[in-house]
């Protein structure tokens, strides 16, 4: 069997350990710039705030209800998720766990017996809640797709613990389950199924897999059908995967028309994407600029993007190298009187670090430089913010995000810690 726990509104959950006055009160966390909803606890969904919709279309209802609002804090809420991570890998043994998200893990619970899952998986709920504050539900099956459907369903149950473990128990969940809420349905697929008058997850299970096949993308969508009806086809992953893309990119906390705070911009997001990539022991051959414009000539701004790239003649992950090839696409990107709204930075032809192609007239990353971006990312991860960061990036950012509601990063500066009286 295996477990998926999953945090409830998790950012909400986060902002509400430190302030104990806002429980049982409705509270929104917003997106970045402060745009649009991004976690809403239970109040919050009882007074009709939709999950994606701008802040500023709710202002009235939010104000009106007192509801609690929060930029998002994303120091406290990767410090909180860590915690509640390390406890289930204390819980469930190291290997047994895959960080699936930042709010959701899934557990390997082959070594524990049948008749002994709900008192484990209690006994996980209440150890999490106790030790970090942060209410988690529990679904358990014999496959992903239906610890996903399990974990639905004990979020509304008051046990926050829910067991598949038998035919009917699946397919009365499966009836109660909309099809485009399976994990894996996405839009199209569920406007596809909803033609062929598939309209729950139960008549999904029972799809012909070769239909499966021709219309819901492949080996894909057989996996998904297979799921459903009990047969494991998605495997437990290791703790680390390479990706083959990193991006880091943002929106302007306000609109942005000079060269230089768009070079900032850039080598700020260079440098975060470049941290990424070393933590996975890995470099980069290839980077990607682009800028976002706001095109003046029309009433309503409409985004246009523009991007250049650039092979690396050795693949690296110094940040001062990717610097040289990325802030002289910023200047052949830049034109005069445009207004920015975004830019973003994106590394490919990614390869682990210790099979680098070298270049005959090209040395290869110095020790030197190696040993100072290690120390860098060490003092950064450490206190979770950019403490150490290259001048390129500037030191007014004013360009930065705006985040009107932000919280003190309570778990990760001491001057920010939160006082008991």
């Amino acid at each position: 069997m295996k477990a998926i726990v999953d945090c409830d509104s998790f950012y909400c959950s986060c902002e509400r350990v430190f302030k104990p006055e806002i429980n049982h009160k409705a509270i929104v966390v917003l997106s970045n710039n402060d745009g649009c909803i991004i976690s809403r606890n239970t109040e919050a969904k009882a007074l009709g705030i939709g999950m994606a919709t701008p802040y500023y279309q709710l202002r009235e209802l939010i104000e009106k209800n007192k509801v609690s609002i929060f930029s998002s804090n994303y120091n406290l809420y990767g410090d909180m998720s860590q915690r509640v991570m390390a406890v289930l890998k204390i819980l469930a043994g190291e290997d047994k766990v895959e960080v699936y998200s930042v709010d959701e893990s899934f557990l390997d619970l082959s070594h524990i017996a049948p008749e002994s899952l709900e008192s484990f998986a209690l006994q996980i709920k209440l150890t999490i809640e106790q030790w970090t504050g942060v209410p988690v539900s529990i679904g358990i099956a014999a496959t992903k797709t239906l610890c996903k459907v399990a974990n639905r369903f004990s979020k509304k149950n008051g046990k926050g613990v829910t067991i598949l473990d038998s035919k009917e128990k699946i397919n009365e969940a499966l009836e109660n389950t909309k099809v485009e809420d399976a994990w894996g349905v996405g839009r199209p697929s569920a406007v596809k199924l909803k033609q062929q008058n598939i309209l729950t997850a139960f008549e999904l299970k029972n799809t012909n897999l070769e239909w499966a096949r021709k219309n819901l993308g492949g080996v894909v969508g057989v996996r998904l059908v297979k799921e459903l009806n009990g047969l494991a086809c998605i495997p437990m992953k290791e703790a680390l995967e390479v990706k083959k893309m990193i991006s880091s990119t943002r929106m302007f906390g306000r609109k942005v028309i000079s060269r230089e705070e768009l070079r900032e911009a850039v080598s700020s997001y260079v440098a975060r994407a470049a941290e990424k990539l070393r933590r996975q022991l890995c470099v980069s051959g290839s980077i990607r600029v682009f800028l976002v414009t706001a095109n003046t000539n029309k009433k309503i701004y409409a985004p246009e993007s523009h991007g250049l790239e650039a092979k690396l003649p050795v693949a690296t992950s110094v940040t001062s190298n990717l610097l040289e090839q990325a802030l002289p696409l910023v200047d052949r990107l830049y034109k005069d009187g445009d207004v920015y709204l975004k830019a973003g930075v994106i590394l490919s032809d990614i390869t682990p670090e210790d099979t680098v192609q070298q270049n005959f007239f090209t040395g290869a990353d110095s020790a030197c430089k190696k040993e100072l971006m290690r120390k860098m990312d060490n003092i950064n991860f450490s206190m979770r913010n950019e403490v150490i960061w290259f001048a390129s990036a500037g030191f007014l950012k004013k360009w930065r995000m705006r985040q009107d509601f932000i919280s003190p990063r309570y778990t990760s500066r001491w001057e920010e810690l939160k006082e008991v009286n």
